[in-house]
């Protein structure tokens, strides 16, 4: 499989921070700023280095760095599903959609390269995906994936702010995890017209209760569910 930051679809990600006002990207979306990055950088310890295990990366979670790198993680896996799927879409797409998929790899890789320089030398290793399980030929399979990363991203976030100290990487996840939101609303209505918040439609993981409260996973659950999607050992500690 193909490292993360080896897929060549990216030139337009050399400038991702630098990007015209035009370009959509989460600092649009999500309305962060340099300051609230460096709100967040402030939140990871600048000598922290992952504990050695003997193979992939670890996880730590028993302060901030390690949940913000549990995010990166994750953002790692959405940015590489759109950006294989925006640079050769299904033939089955419409213009809508594949304008759509488009725009949200720009998202997801911006949410991928917020966390790497906010962790700075504490950022986990680039991971390598396991993308067999979907058809990138078939809109269907495309699409239903597309529901799954959504749907496990707003859960992953919703169950791991409990798990932040620092109250200005929560309000960072906070708006991060509304854009994850807005994706996952979105590919529902392409799936089934209507049923972005339809409780009969939602999967285990992505349910929204009768409170009206979306669906929150605790990280063992989150990755275990991600882990067909990822080829790099993650082991966790401190959980």
């Amino acid at each position: 499989m193909e490292n993360l930051n080896e897929q060549n679809v990216l030139e337009e990600e050399k400038g991702i921070f630098d990007a015209k006002l035009e370009r959509r990207s989460f600092l649009q979306f999500a309305g962060a700023s340099a300051a609230a990055l460096a709100l967040v950088a402030a939140g990871c310890r600048k000598d922290r280095t992952p504990s050695p295990m003997a193979s992939g990366v670890t996880l730590d979670f028993k302060d901030d760095t390690g949940v913000l790198n549990y995010a990166y993680a994750l953002e790692q896996l959405e940015a590489a599903f759109y950006i294989q799927v925006a640079s050769n879409p299904p033939a089955g797409f419409t213009a809508t959609q594949k304008a759509y998929f488009q725009d949200v790899q720009f998202h997801e890789i911006a949410h991928r390269e917020f966390f790497k320089k906010a962790l700075g030398a504490s950022a986990i290793a680039s991971l390598e995906v396991n993308f067999s399980a979907i058809d990138f030929t078939s809109a269907t399979s495309v699409l239903g994936a597309a529901k799954t990363f959504e749907d496990l991203g707003v859960a992953a976030y919703n169950g791991a702010g409990v798990r932040l100290n620092n109250a200005a990487n929560l309000v960072i996840a906070g708006q991060i995890v509304s854009v994850e939101a807005r994706h996952a609303a979105w590919v529902r209505d392409q799936i089934s017209p209507g049923s972005f918040a339809d409780l009969a439609s939602l999967s285990a993981f992505g349910s929204v209760n009768a409170n009206g409260l979306d669906g929150a996973l605790t990280p063992d659950k989150v990755l275990g569910l991600a882990a067909p999607y990822i080829k790099t050992k993650i082991n966790v500690i401190n959980l």
